[in-house]
């Protein structure tokens, strides 16, 4: 089976269809899939449910996708430093639906491990239990969260061999490997792409199992922030 392709376009090919459910890798700018979320922007899918940490920033990343109106729904943790996102939202443009950042990560770890909810005791009490069931464990309170399945995951790894086995880079791990569990199809970016058999099996962080599509590319890789102080002086 094929797995590697020239591009982002050429490894999205036949994948897209408006309104589907996109997982996507990624925290703030760290360890996103910059180049197929470009792919997506220039097919000019819509109506996207798309489930991921964050929404870029603004102009950038998933913050690309808001600006052409091409998200309609975001399930997310974190809403800061991206100012559309935030305008959309309360402007009731977007449907916006709030996950605890741990929530998020296992509701993405389950669905695809096939489980399809699990009880956790975070949210308990607040808007986040609103609507879901609720169950008493050993005498404390849990609610159901439900697991999540996408039509579709995009990740962004550092170092991928030819079937597929995923290495990533520090930090730049973060929500990728839930992310491409839970998709139905996985399409994976990565910054070099080596023979089979290169990597240590014992440091691969992503086994090709999961991951259906690959292609090399080259990434601009932006900081969100640069924090300095004044130098010391005596």
């Amino acid at each position: 089976m094929k797995k590697v392709y020239a591009s982002a376009e050429s490894a999205l090919d036949g994948l897209l269809t408006d309104g589907m459910l996109i997982a996507a890798g990624g925290f703030g700018l760290c360890g996103i899939p910059e180049l197929l979320i470009e792919a997506i922007l220039k097919a000019g899918t819509k109506e996207l449910t798309v489930v991921s940490n964050n929404c870029g920033v603004d102009g950038f990343g998933l913050g690309k996708l808001l600006d052409t109106r091409q998200i309609r729904k975001m399930v997310s943790s974190y809403v800061g430093e991206n100012a559309e996102f935030m305008r959309q939202y309360l402007s009731g443009e977007l449907e916006l639906e709030f996950n605890p950042q741990g929530t998020l990560a296992e509701r993405m770890r389950a669905g695809g491990a096939g489980i399809p909810g699990f009880y956790t005791k975070t949210g308990v009490g607040t808007v986040i239990a609103e609507g879901k069931d609720h169950k008493d464990f050993d005498g404390e309170t849990y609610i159901l969260e439900r697991g999540i399945v996408a039509d579709l995951a995009i990740v962004k790894g550092w170092k991928a061999d030819e079937s597929g086995n995923v290495v990533f880079r520090k930090t730049a791990r973060n929500f990728n490997v839930p992310a491409a569990k839970c998709g139905r199809i996985c399409v994976c970016e990565v910054e070099e792409i080596v023979p089979t058999g290169s990597l240590d099996p014992d440091g691969i962080h992503l086994p090709g199992i999961y991951v259906h599509r690959l292609f090399q590319g080259q990434h601009e890789k932006r900081i969100e922030q640069r924090t300095t102080r004044k130098k010391e002086t005596a």
